[in-house]
């Protein structure tokens, strides 16, 4: 140092480092080839990604659930140089960042167990650390058997989801992280497993999704029902769809998205601006609202609705919504008509 500074030395730079090159070198996730028999669930996630919607799985245990959660981000456009750094500072700000690894290269999938604390999730701590859902940012937040969460732990979410970031406050001051994620949730459609619903009484399934609360499950977009697919059928079932055509269909999804409203994704649509960017035809639009009057959906709803429609128009490569994305939005609404 001391010859740097008087100049008896001659400084060795370090070659410049292709962020990009590095973002596109880094090993693939699990291949949605590998799940069979999902193919329903796998079209749902495409339009999840396709939009940046949140998405909850409904389904027993072993279909698949976990694996294409942790698939997710392979079909998600690949992160730019400046959103990696974005997490690496964030995973380095909470001591995560992984051994040897001086760049987070793909997107982060985090999956809390539902006994974590509110400040696990959210983050805390006397010197306020990045919670769970900040971890997430620019990734996937998958919540595994979301009804077992407490109800205070899923209200805390209600408000980062919303705002995209999280205030820390403490008596020396306060800190904001980031929590643009998607959330990706799952859960058994009874609380008996895969005991069907209509051998479970009314007042138990009530307690059983009364865990989640209505303006909860408004803030995820898409419901999917991941059945449980037979042996038979899943020994002669042929390779299904992989990761490889999912994301080119996200890939294009996003490129019309990019040229009609720039980087804002469909997902954070507001209601004025899904007016003007999401036009329906008459047949549509009367679809839309028999809909919600037959189902009693809010407001909140009927945008999600809007705004999935536009997201499945973008991969049909439609301008307009028709009546057939607006059918299969309906459609994501799993829960709505279960409760």
């Amino acid at each position: 140092v001391v010859g740097l500074l008087t100049g008896h030395l001659e400084p060795d730079p370090l070659p410049p480092v292709d962020v990009d090159s590095l973002i596109a070198s880094a090993p693939a996730p699990i291949d949605f080839a590998e799940v069979k028999g999902q193919e329903a669930v796998k079209r749902a996630l495409t339009v999840a990604a396709a939009g940046g919607h949140n998405i909850l799985m409904l389904g027993p245990a072993g279909t698949g659930k976990t694996m294409m959660a942790r698939a997710l981000p392979g079909i998600m456009p690949p992160m730019s140089a400046r959103e990696a750094l974005d997490v690496t500072r964030i995973y380095s700000a909470a001591g995560r960042l992984p051994p040897g690894e001086g760049l987070i290269r793909q997107r982060p999938v985090r999956s809390p167990h539902h006994t974590a604390s509110s400040a696990a999730i959210v983050g805390g701590g006397v010197i306020p650390r990045p919670g769970e859902i900040s971890l997430s940012h620019l990734g996937v937040l998958f919540l595994d058997e979301l009804p077992e969460f407490p109800r205070t732990v899923l209200e805390t979410l209600r408000q980062p989801i919303e705002d995209r970031h999280v205030t820390i406050a403490r008596a020396h001051g306060s800190v904001t992280y980031p929590t643009d994620f998607m959330l990706v949730a799952a859960m058994n459609p009874t609380p008996r497993g895969d005991v069907s619903p209509g051998e479970v009484g009314r007042r138990e399934m009530e307690r059983y999704m009364g865990r989640i609360s209505g303006p909860m499950l408004e803030r995820i977009d898409i419901h999917a029902e991941a059945p449980r697919v037979p042996w038979d059928e899943l020994s002669k079932a042929p390779k299904g769809t992989g990761t490889s055509a999912m994301r080119e269909a996200v890939a294009g999804a996003r490129a019309r998205q990019s040229r009609r409203q720039g980087s804002l994704i469909n997902a954070n649509l507001s209601g004025k601006q899904l007016d003007e960017l999401a036009p329906m035809t008459d047949a549509a639009m009367g679809l839309l609202g028999e809909a919600i009057r037959s189902l009693g959906l809010s407001a909140r709803a009927y945008d999600k609705i809007r705004r999935v429609s536009r997201s499945i128009a973008d991969l049909a490569g439609a301008d307009e919504l028709l009546p057939e994305h607006v059918a299969e939005a309906i459609g994501y609404r799993l829960l709505d008509r279960k409760l």
